[in-house]
């Protein structure tokens, strides 16, 4: 009689080939994720340097506020300095953050890794507490809907910070790893916030959206930019796990593809029409024109 191949169990031969194929492909896809967020966050934290430190070297701080209103106003000194540490640390850690995901630099020279994390972990604390600092004192241009994203998005950061830090020193490598990254999506939060509102903006003519950041999908927004980041992290971590069934790691895999396309297709737009010319007038001198052009 001839057995139900529904019900029958999987020979052995055949799950261990599926099980080295689907850890095989969540690597490749990892590391084309991996390779893709590394390559467009450190283009987005040389553009942060280059348009908003060259605005402050060049005393053109009203440069600041094409992007989002009231970032700059002279009589709000101390908001101002907390977004300018907000920034710079950023750039910082978008460029650090990539650095600290590359495999053979955590094996072949650990000190480094661990120094540059040393500095990574420091610079996502200034980074937050800047930004916290600035909605405590100032506030958002998009109203409470912003306030609330924005401060739980610097809290969280400030959590995963010391947790990454933490388990480091603790020893507990598996924990730091899972905290390290959850730390890395959130720190290319303001990266991919651009990024999303430029495809928002390209495919509905920017329905929903206000001049004043208080629109439906801004309000959508000012939570969106970095909560499906953990989510993506949350499955990675999980799928990755040795016990974790072909099925779990052919899904994970699946989501970091579409991550990827998705960051690919934004990351030729932007550094076409706004990084990469602010990087290059950056380089050679030339004027900045408006929104890094």
């Amino acid at each position: 009689m001839t057995p139900d191949v529904l019900t029958s169990p999987v020979e052995p031969a055949n799950r261990q080939r599926l099980d080295r194929w689907s850890a095989q492909l969540l690597r490749l896809s990892s590391l084309l994720l991996v390779t893709t967020v590394w390559i467009s966050a450190a283009l987005f934290g040389l553009y942060i340097l280059a348009y908003y430190a060259s605005a402050l070297y060049q005393g053109d701080m009203a440069r600041w506020n094409q992007v989002l209103p009231r970032l700059y106003e002279q009589t709000t000194t101390a908001a101002t300095t907390g977004i300018g540490l907000h920034f710079a640390a950023g750039g910082i850690i978008l460029i650090l953050g990539s650095i600290q995901l590359v495999d053979s630099v955590r094996t072949r020279f650990p000190a480094v890794h661990r120094w540059v994390g040393r500095v990574y972990v420091v610079a996502c604390v200034i980074a937050a507490l800047g930004g916290l600092a600035f909605i405590l004192m100032k506030g958002t241009i998009g109203g409470s809907a912003m306030n609330v994203g924005f401060a739980l998005y610097g809290l969280l950061m400030l959590v995963a910070a010391v947790a990454t830090y933490r388990y480091a020193v603790l020893g507990d490598m598996v924990r730091h790893r899972a905290w390290a990254l959850r730390l890395y999506a959130l720190a290319i939060g303001s990266w991919l916030y651009r990024i999303e509102y430029g495809f928002w903006v390209m495919l509905t003519d920017g329905l929903g959206h206000t001049k004043t950041f208080d629109g439906w999908f801004d309000r959508f927004m000012a939570f969106f930019f970095y909560l499906p980041n953990l989510l993506v992290v949350e499955v990675f971590v999980r799928a990755s796990h040795r016990r974790a069934a072909p099925i779990a790691r052919i899904a994970g895999s699946l989501v970091l593809l579409a991550a990827t396309t998705f960051l690919i297709v934004g990351t030729y737009y932007f550094t076409l029409y706004y990084w990469g010319p602010a990087i290059s007038n950056w380089i050679t001198g030339a004027p900045q024109g408006r929104l890094g052009q």
